[in-house]
């Protein structure tokens, strides 16, 4: 068996999230979003972010519907045929949005079979993530995951049950709503890079998301970086949401975003090496405790150095040779992460 069903169980599909999720929403950008991504695709054999098309800011007020049909549009267009698809999700407005129904309606009746996920924000219970289930099953789309926006004090409080349902793939937190959210409470700092990492109720918050998404096997995806053009301070909040608090994916709201979070979300080289040595051994023995470079191994620390090794696909790491085989489509090349 391939070491992702011996190790993961599962949480195998949960694994294999990318660690960046890039949203756009205006028709320019979704189009060199989505260009950007085939390109990344065919250089590393990997789909190393996702895009998500964006109804909820991207579409004009009133022309919800026009922007839903091109979102649909879009995904239609894509050329799904190679060995690595490209993973692209949507954003709709929130369920009690009067377009909410529409966009489900129209995107996932039509294209539910094209998309990886549907995003669904401002979700603020368990029974938001079940009026969001009746509606795509409705439309068609069954088997499409949830990915939910914690936006609000109360959604998270309610974060653990909310991760708990069987639909929801993924966590993501709104800061800037979240923020907006306390009435004043939170000044307005902790919206930007120092703050979101320093004030104590946006650094809770973080951490309740984080934990109610490893509780479940869930994928925690953290906010924006809203300083979009201070590349210095997007790799240390990315470094500090992988390192720090448990995130495993990260917004992405411009394209120069892309690779430095998966810069920050890459292990480190010689950690690559290391894992890749452990799981090989650990296969040989066919999964019985190993002894390394005097430390004792089992099937607990052979699942953190399998997620290492994934993760190092996940963000174009060159991969070690010996291991190249158990992701057929990775090319002997790839991003030389710092």
């Amino acid at each position: 068996m391939h070491p992702r069903q011996v190790l993961l169980g599962a949480q195998a599909a949960a694994a294999m999230l990318p660690v960046c999720d890039h949203y756009s929403g205006v028709e320019v950008r979704m189009r060199k979003s989505l260009a950007l991504q085939a390109e990344f695709v065919q250089r590393l054999g990997a789909c190393v972010f996702d895009v998500t098309l964006d109804c909820e800011d991207g579409a004009p007020v009133g022309g919800e519907a026009e922007h839903a049909a091109l979102v649909t549009e879009l995904v239609q267009g894509l050329d799904l045929s190679g060995p690595v698809r490209q993973r692209v999700g949507v954003r709709v407005h929130p369920v009690d949005h009067p377009a909410f129904e529409a966009d489900v309606a129209h995107i996932v009746g039509n294209v539910a079979d094209r998309l990886a996920y549907l995003m669904v924000p401002k979700v603020e219970s368990v029974a938001d993530v079940e009026l969001a289930v009746q509606a795509l099953d409705a439309a068609g789309g069954g088997e499409l995951p949830l990915h939910v926006l914690i936006e609000s004090p109360l959604a998270v409080h309610r974060a653990f049950d909310i991760a708990a349902h069987p639909r929801v793939q993924s966590l993501s937190f709104g800061l800037m709503d979240f923020v907006s959210a306390h009435g004043g409470a939170i000044p307005s700092a902790g919206m930007g890079v120092a703050g979101q990492f320093s004030h104590p109720l946006v650094l809770r918050a973080k951490l309740d998301i984080a934990s109610a998404a490893h509780a479940h096997g869930k994928v925690p995806s953290h906010c924006v970086v809203t300083e979009f053009k201070d590349t210095e301070a997007l790799r240390q909040a990315a470094r500090q949401a992988a390192q720090s608090l448990g995130y495993t994916r990260m917004w992405s709201i411009h394209p120069d975003q892309i690779v430095p979070i998966l810069e920050a979300f890459a292990p480190p080289a010689q950690e690559v090496d290391t894992a890749a040595e452990i799981v090989l051994a650990a296969q040989a023995a066919d999964w019985a405790p190993i002894s390394h470079r005097g430390h004792l191994h089992d099937r607990a620390s052979y699942r953190y150095f399998w997620q290492v090794l994934e993760r190092a696909h996940q963000t174009g790491c060159v991969l070690p040779e010996p291991v190249r085989h158990l992701w057929p489509t990775a090319p002997g090349g790839g991003v030389n992460h710092a």
